[in-house]
């Protein structure tokens, strides 16, 4: 009995061993949203010169990512387990910790990091994040295809504050719309059969992830894009090009997020450029020969909704810049209005003056007219 006992302290002594010198079954847990970049720690501050560091998968032990120092090596198998790391990999060649972009499902599991001075291993979780996009101005439901129970409580948090609750033992419903200055004040509306959020009368302010979290521990994690309505693109003559073919631009003013301007020809895109979260002056510049019969148009698009105006080249190519107003675009033609108006405005005024001044001499020289007879 005695031998028993001792052989399984020994035993247990010997999975203690193990577990502490190889973190056997022990995973530091990381915790990531889908889409999201995450960094696997190395905990070293440098590597060294002899150095060998390697970062496996779990699924067949999969080596993804090395630095071999001696040999001066750096590398990320990113095509391995179908090619699920594909340019999403990246290794600090100084500590060489590894960072995964654009993080899905796919990258859920255990990771080790290999070394000749240390272990690691990690236990990575990507939350599933379910995307909702609409245009400013129209409501947003976010739902979580549940029913709700007879004991549920449901929450609702966006940047980590509570903005509406669900009681069903206590029949309360409770949204909290004065919260985070106000923003969401009258727009907030709840599902009492499913706990789904309506947001209506959507602002570009509303974009941003939201969470729900039901008493049976389900939670929902919901990413809401509020897009900004497009303006039109505006097609004008360039007039200040030496180009012999007819040179136009495309322009717009964005004060919008990730939007594309782009000219195309029939269907296909000849150029375009893109910007994103920036409040500025979008142009595209295009040369066409005077006789071209192929349908041209610009477009400024967003991932859910885009603006086109059509090239009318017999119109804006038909005369020559030196046809004055003819050549320009719109708004040469509306600055060119403006200052002529300007300038009739100070003709009116400068004459207006000049005969109240000629009447005011006038008047003036019949007092000393009338003075003088009187003496």
């Amino acid at each position: 009995m005695k031998k028993m006992f001792l052989k399984l302290v020994l035993l247990c002594l010997c999975f203690w061993r193990l577990d502490g010198v190889f973190g056997i079954d022990h995973f530091e847990p990381v915790s990531v949203f889908e889409g999201d970049s995450v960094s696997l720690n190395s905990g070293l501050t440098e590597i060294k010169d002899d150095d060998e560091i390697q970062w496996r998968f779990e699924y067949e032990n999969t080596l993804i990512a090395e630095i071999n120092v001696t040999a001066a090596r750096i590398t990320v198998y990113d095509d391995v387990l179908d090619g699920r790391f594909k340019d999403r990999m990246k290794l600090d060649n100084q500590t060489g910790s590894l960072t995964i972009t654009h993080t899905s499902t796919e990258h859920v599991g255990e990771y080790k990091l290999l070394s000749n001075r240390i272990r690691r291993n990690f236990k990575l979780n990507v939350y599933k994040v379910k995307l909702v996009s609409v245009m400013e101005g129209d409501s947003a439901s976010l739902n979580s295809d549940t029913k709700i129970k007879d004991y549920d409580a449901i929450q609702w948090m966006f940047e980590k504050t509570l903005i509406a609750e669900i009681s069903k033992q206590g029949g309360r419903i409770t949204v909290y719309d004065d919260d985070l200055d106000g923003r969401f004040r009258d727009r907030l509306k709840l599902d009492n059969q499913t706990g789904s959020l309506t947001i209506t009368n959507t602002t570009t302010e509303d974009t941003g992830r939201y969470e729900v979290t039901y008493l049976s521990r389900s939670v929902f994690y919901f990413r809401l894009n509020v897009y900004a309505r497009l303006p039109v693109p505006v097609i004008s003559r360039n007039c200040s090009s030496s180009s012999s073919s007819c040179s136009l631009v495309c322009s717009s003013m964005v004060n919008v997020s990730h939007v594309t301007l782009s000219w195309y020809a029939g269907m296909s895109v000849l150029s375009s450029i893109s910007v994103c979260d920036l409040s500025i002056s979008l142009s595209l510049p295009l040369e066409v020969e005077y006789q071209d019969k192929n349908t041209y148009s610009c477009v400024l698009n967003n991932p859910i909704s885009n603006q086109t105006t059509h090239l009318d080249i017999s119109t804006l190519c038909r005369h020559t810049c030196a046809d004055s107003v003819h050549c320009c675009g719109p708004t040469e033609a509306v600055i060119r209005l403006v200052l002529s108006a300007l300038v009739g405005v100070a003709t009116v005024i400068i004459l207006v003056y000049d005969i109240r001044s000629r009447r005011a001499e006038r008047d003036q020289a019949h007092i000393h007219t009338s003075e003088s007879i009187e003496i």
